[in-house]
């Protein structure tokens, strides 16, 4: 059943067209003018890019190579084609991979969840069509939804199988490519001019190997395909000139022409790859939040009409009463939850120890009031004795004896009122309850102290939470965790999950060895060096600033050395992750 495009694969024929005319504006300049470089455009607008050229895998190179003045002193061609065609290559492989891992994960959807996707996810048009086609299906009582769901997983299904024979084609030639240099590399590191015509001669059998594996799918399309248009330009790749078999060395002019078909091979893969994953891309995100961002829209539109009403365009002064109204309390929440509080806090602080002579007096109050209790409790219990007490006598011991004496007199009140120790033994309570209310009274005004600075600084959390969460938005925009290249946990994980990968990889392509499947072991060992690119990427920032990025360097070289053994590559990553920027997160050890 045929799909009809959405809007994203129609926006790609807007680049095809400018990448088709780029190449016929280059071939018309070669045919008026020979000697003109092929490469002269790829080159002049590499000079403006707005980001600078990334660093790619290390060359399989003995160590040695480092120290060569071959290298230090002039860079040769060789090293210069090696590496390009190991960026670009790399390149258009993380392109196809982040697009295949789109459909993959959809692949692995529910079937209403895929037309979910087929219906509200791939723009405006595609949803009108799909309705349209649904609602048919009902009127002619047919299963539409189980059609819709056949539909949608062949849409998903197609991209997925294109996607994947291009991704194993890349990798299969970045494999063999990096093979090839590790297999010369002691004479590439000796005599690099020398070993330039065959080296060029086996990139040139590597491009036609490449071009009969991803040649063919601009001719493999259904007739009920998903993907709007055909592929018009087949890839054929330039082959380097045969001449001068017989000779031991290449003329420069020959060499000339030889790097030239390189690098026109690189401009017409990367042309071809670039229609491919247009065609088969995945949606951007403006494209399946697009009825989020419609309702947004209007929403705003509505916001910006409803403010156009009130603003002085139209003569009202709602607006600016509302702007001042929103100015006041700005000011108004500052002094009341920010300034005063803390201004509140300092000055009871000062205040404390300003008045901290004035607290010691209260206490000889205290302490007066408490002396001569003790006082009239002594003379009291004296005379209700008749001997002597020791002037050391507690305060109790001498309460329970006017206690005693009370509860007698209390016998004969009004006798007792006028001739004995009535009188005497209620005013000695009347300063008992003085001494008691003074105390009370002193550690009361202790604890409003205290809850002074407590109401200030509950009065400024408001302003404090509202700091403590603007600091948490700033750090997480300063930490970027969402890719590898982050400072937080998540892009400490994302490193982690890539040496998983790049294990994985290595151990599947050692089974594929011993099953004698040299395409699908050239293929996974391509994929490893892709995995292997990435971290080298995402930790060289966080090893440099460690002081381990030498050693871990060497490490990721040696996992991407093809004759390395497997188990010693094993070896080689279980003690990569003690690296520090390969830890865990320091709150999850």
């Amino acid at each position: 059943m045929a799909v009809p495009p959405s809007e994203t694969e129609s926006t790609g024929n807007g680049t095809f067209l400018s990448q088709f005319y780029s190449h016929y504006l280059r071939n018309r300049i070669h045919a008026l003018y020979p000697y003109f470089p092929r490469n002269f455009f790829s080159n002049f607008a590499i000079r403006f890019r707005s980001t600078p050229r990334r660093e790619c895998l290390p060359l399989p190179l003995p160590s040695s190579s480092f120290d060569s003045p071959v290298l230090v002193t002039k860079r040769s061609r060789v090293h210069g084609i090696v590496e390009g065609i190991l960026e670009r290559v790399l390149m258009n492989l993380h392109s196809v991979q982040k697009n295949l891992q789109f459909w993959q994960f959809r692949a692995k959807r529910s079937d209403s969840e895929k037309a979910r996707f087929m219906i509200f996810e791939r723009g405006p048009r595609a949803f009108v069509d799909e309705t349209a086609k649904l609602l048919r299906g009902l009127t002619a009582q047919g299963s539409s939804s189980r059609s819709l769901c056949q539909s949608a997983s062949d849409f998903i299904d197609e991209r997925v199988a294109v996607l994947s024979s291009l991704r194993c084609s890349l990798a299969t030639f970045l494999a063999q490519v990096y093979m090839e240099v590790d297999k010369i590399g002691e004479d590439l590191v000796a005599n690099p001019e020398k070993e330039l015509p065959s080296l060029l001669v086996t990139i040139s059998d590597l491009f036609s190997t490449l071009e009969a594996s991803i040649g063919h799918l601009h001719a493999v399309r259904e007739s009920d395909s998903s993907v709007d248009g055909t592929y018009s330009i087949p890839l054929l790749f330039e082959k380097v000139p045969e001449i001068n078999q017989e000779e031991s060395q290449w003329t420069d002019c020959e060499i000339r022409n030889a790097i030239n078909s390189i690098y026109q091979n690189l401009d017409k893969l990367d042309a071809y790859i670039s229609l491919l994953v247009i065609k088969h891309r995945k949606p951007r995100k403006m494209t399946q939040y697009w009825i989020r961002y419609t309702f947004g829209a209007v929403g705003l539109s509505v916001c910006s009409i409803w403010l156009l009403r009130h603003s002085r365009l139209v003569g009202s002064s709602d607006l600016d009463n509302w702007i001042l109204e929103a100015k006041n309390s700005t000011i108004s929440f500052f002094k009341n939850h920010v300034e005063q509080p803390i201004l509140s806090i300092r000055d009871e602080l000062f205040e404390t120890f300003r008045k901290r002579h004035q607290g010691i007096m209260e206490l000889e109050e205290v302490q007066l009031t408490s002396n001569s209790l003790h006082r009239m409790l002594l003379a009291f219990s004296e005379q209700a004795k008749g001997k002597n007490i020791p002037a050391n006598a507690s305060d109790q011991e001498m309460l329970e004896i006017v206690m005693d004496r009370y509860e007698k007199e209390l016998m004969h009140p009004i006798q007792n009122l006028l001739n004995g120790e009535l009188v005497r033994a209620i005013l000695i309570q009347v300063q008992k309850l003085k001494l008691d209310t003074e105390t009370a009274m002193l550690e009361l005004n202790q604890i409003l102290r205290a809850n002074e600075i407590n109401f200030a600084v509950l009065t400024a959390l408001p302003a404090f939470f509202l700091s403590l969460l603007l600091i948490m938005v700033v750090r997480a925009w300063f930490k970027q965790d969402t890719k590898a290249e982050g400072r937080g946990r998540l892009a400490r994980i994302q490193r982690r999950l890539l040496v998983a990968e790049v294990k994985k990889r290595i151990v599947r392509y050692q089974h594929y060895v011993d099953q004698g499947l040299e395409r699908d072991a050239q293929c996974m060992f391509g994929l490893a060096l892709y995995s292997l690119n990435r971290l080298y990427h995402s930790v060289k920032w966080h090893a440099q600033a460690s002081g381990e990025w030498e050693s871990l360097r060497e490490d990721i070289v040696d996992l991407a050395a093809p004759g390395l053994q497997t188990s010693d590559k094993l070896s080689v990553i279980s003690h990569m992750v003690t690296y520090d920027c390969l830890l865990p997160s320091q709150s999850r050890r």
